[in-house]
């Protein structure tokens, strides 16, 4: 058959002007946000997903997998978010800037398969680039790109993209060794984070436009319900298993009423829209309001409705008003808020995937309402390049916001009211920095906007106490137990402040509480232990030391001070050992080579002893070597 060279020659150009496309979409992508590499982990979850994690010390391990795929840590069940950070700290460690850049890969991955995605489907290449350029770069994805924590967002999206990309190659030709990889890709985007049930029902509008499969009548529906049945099956299990794990822990700090969660839920749908076209006042945290207008959440409620009756209207003359509305209203509803999923009104990261469906009603709707062809070229041409400058330039600024703790938190109070939550933070921050009085001027104000929030409490006890306000740490305490009477942090905190007090009985009864009401906590244990030295009680606190160690494998500090108490009750070899896993865990660790010295030496190993000794004084602690040159034990060279 001859080939027509008009058109292979036009396929040529095509395939040329989209590998252009693409080098444009991840050099904006790199343009914008390559500054993450220098970037630090801030404290809103990265120290419970990565700087606090024990278990990414596994790595790729046959024992960091079977963790990664058993645990609902965070209140999620995410295994192949936690393979990724497995995998991060394989590589990188605890460097910050390796797992910023792989967020950004995986965000420049969906945004490229996006682009592919819609070209398929529609081989409209420029309104498809317009598309992947929105969600490359639209201000409120920042946080999703930036956060090291969100890591599931831009791994969730790229299976989302590839779901429907093999979901367009199975239609083309429907078979099962085509359907297959359709599920396999849903399944990992579900485990990468559980918003991706919804894309069962994102298949069914793509099924309306443009793939223009959907027949609305009995015999095509119910073709639809046995296709899609097997992936709307494993949405409701994930659900499930995201409601036991988000929900099992018992007595959040803050509830909301329904009424006030149904009205926050329309009002923040409408935000988003505004956001959208003019996003400012972009925070990571907005504080649920204490009270909606009731004009203020009708008129929300009614625009709300009044666009979705006029997109449904809409289905067969604009079907990418349609699809893009429903795309979005269906995306975002399992965190609207109807159903309480944080102490928050509404979240930058809900608008990622959601967000989709509204760049398909800007591509595709502009273009109908200019019917001079000529026009809307030249005008939206130069009217989306305008735009999308525009949203670079401010999501580079955005993203500058998350490069530390500081700036973060200074931001969030710049742009929003009375965030008790930013208080709480910047207050650590100051505390970590030395800055105690003003971290508790911080709490106090947390405290004010929010009179029942424990934690602000908790944390300003503990500056008080490093102020030697001992007598108002111990007030804040108590009255977080009378708040929060299964509060195991108020105990362990008012534990530390007896034990700094010498008031060691006390702090073994506040620790034995903090191991009742958290048994599969290590600190407990381990505080208990330290409190049951100063009394004597080598037994009892070898044994904390021992529940300690089997539920945190990987702490240094937990063997120093068993080694300790084991050599106080005579039993060097075992100290021996429990000093020399310290050095294995934490190399640079001055104590940990100091008592492993004492023990060598005492054990005749002069060789060993005197080089771990010097190693202990060039870390700092030069005890034993002083000691062992004035025995005669290793020479002044040593």
């Amino acid at each position: 058959m001859d080939e027509n060279p008009v058109n292979e020659k036009t396929k040529t150009g095509t395939r040329g002007r989209k590998l252009l496309i693409e080098i444009a979409l991840a050099a904006a992508v790199w343009a914008v946000f390559a500054q993450v590499y220098r970037f630090d982990f801030v404290s809103f979850d990265d120290t419970a997903y990565v700087l606090n994690n024990p278990h990414l010390r596994h790595g790729l391990s046959w024992e960091g997998i079977r963790w990664a795929f058993g645990t609902t840590s965070c209140e999620f069940w995410h295994p192949l978010t936690w393979l990724s950070f497995l995998l991060d700290f394989e590589l990188f460690g605890l460097h910050p800037g390796g797992y910023h850049l792989t967020n950004v890969v995986w965000h420049l991955l969906a945004t490229l398969l996006l682009f592919a995605l819609f070209c398929r489907m529609t081989g409209c290449l420029w309104r498809s680039a317009f598309v992947a350029a929105f969600f490359a770069l639209h201000p409120l994805h920042v946080e999703s790109v930036a956060w090291v924590s969100e890591r599931k967002d831009v791994l969730s999206a790229f299976f989302w993209m590839l779901t429907l990309y093999l979901y367009v190659y199975y239609t083309e030709k429907p078979a099962l060794k085509r359907y297959l990889p359709v599920v396999f890709s849903f399944v990992c985007g579900l485990m990468s984070k559980p918003m991706v049930v919804t894309l069962p029902l994102v298949m069914i509008l793509l099924d309306v436009w443009p793939l223009k499969r959907l027949n609305f009548d009995r015999e095509g529906l119910l073709l639809q319900l046995k296709e899609k049945l097997p992936l709307l099956t494993l949405s409701a299990v994930f659900t499930a298993v995201t409601l036991y794990a988000q929900y099992r822990p018992a007595g959040r700090d803050l509830q909301f009423p329904l009424a006030s969660r149904a009205a926050n839920a329309f009002v923040s749908l409408v935000t988003y829209l505004q956001k959208t076209l003019w996003p400012t006042h972009l925070a990571a945290f907005y504080p649920f309001p204490d009270h909606i207008p009731a004009l203020k959440a009708v008129a929300a409620v009614a625009l709300i409705f009044l666009i979705t009756a006029s997109a449904a209207a809409a289905a067969k003359r604009l079907p990418f008003l349609f699809v893009g509305w429903f795309w979005f209203l269906i995306c975002i509803s399992p965190v609207a808020g109807v159903v309480p999923i944080g102490d928050f009104a509404m979240a930058d990261r809900f608008h990622y995937l959601p967000s989709i469906g509204l760049s398909v009603i800007l591509a595709w709707g502009l273009p109908a309402i200019i019917k001079n062809d000529t026009l809307a070229k030249k005008f939206l041409l130069a009217a989306a390049g305008l735009f999308l400058l525009a949203m670079g330039i401010v999501s580079y600024q955005q993203t500058t916001v998350w490069k530390n703790d500081t700036r973060l938190f200074q931001h969030l109070l710049r742009v929003t009211k009375n965030n008790y939550l930013a208080y709480i933070n910047l207050g650590s921050v100051l505390d970590q920095e030395g800055k105690t009085s003003e971290a508790v001027a911080c709490y106090s104000e947390a405290i004010r906007i929010m009179p029942n929030l424990v934690l602000s409490y908790n944390k300003r006890a503990l500056a008080f106490a490093k102020l030697g306000r001992y007598q108002e740490a111990f007030d804040d305490l108590n009255k977080v137990i009378r708040l929060k009477p299964d509060y195991a942090d108020a105990y362990l905190s008012r534990g530390a402040i007896y034990l700094r007090l010498g008031r060691y009985a006390e702090a073994v009864g506040d620790f034995s509480e903090v191991i009742r009401l958290r048994p599969d906590d290590d600190s407990g244990y381990f505080n208990r232990g330290n409190a049951r030295i100063r009394l004597g009680q080598l037994s009892g606190a070898l044994e904390d030391f021992n529940q300690a160690a089997a539920r945190n494998a990987h702490d240094p500090a937990v063997y120093i001070n068993r080694g300790v108490i084991l050599l106080r009750m005579g039993q060097s070899r075992q100290a021996l050992e429990d000093f020399t896993r310290a050095v294995r865990l934490k190399p640079d660790d001055a104590g940990a080579y100091n008592n492993r010295a004492f023990v060598l030496l005492s054990l005749g190993d002069l060789a060993g002893g005197c080089a771990d000794a010097q190693k202990a004084c060039v870390l700092g602690e030069c005890a034993t070597l002083h000691t062992a040159r004035e025995k005669g034990l290793c020479r002044q060279t040593d």
